[in-house]
């Protein structure tokens, strides 16, 4: 079980990582915000994926329902939901992964 922590937590920080280089920077050792804000965004999208099976059922009707552009905005929706739980201080997600994260630097 340990060997499957330590993939996790090494697939987190890479995610983490990968969210951070495409905002166009890199976390370095002792950057905590750097840290914080890619766990922030790794929490952010764990929980638009949670959140998007909640919608996917949804059916609307009525004049302004249904079309292909529901869809997109369905889903943009969802992430701006994910988003906004992370930055409202999310379910915990952000601040153990950005433990980990600083472990992971410092050994």
């Amino acid at each position: 079980m340990d060997g499957l922590h330590d993939r996790s937590l090494l697939s987190l920080q890479s995610l983490a990582q990968g969210r951070l280089e495409q905002a166009g920077r890199a976390p370095q050792a002792g950057d905590d915000k750097s840290v914080a804000e890619a766990a922030e965004s790794f929490e952010a999208v764990f929980l638009t994926q949670m959140l998007q099976p909640l919608f996917e059922g949804l059916e609307t009707d009525g004049f302004f329902g249904g079309g292909p552009a529901e869809s997109i905005y369905r889903s943009i929706l969802v992430d701006e939901i994910g988003k906004q739980i992370a930055r409202s201080g999310g379910i915990g997600i952000a601040d153990a992964v950005a433990r980990e994260m600083i472990k992971m630097q410092e050994g």
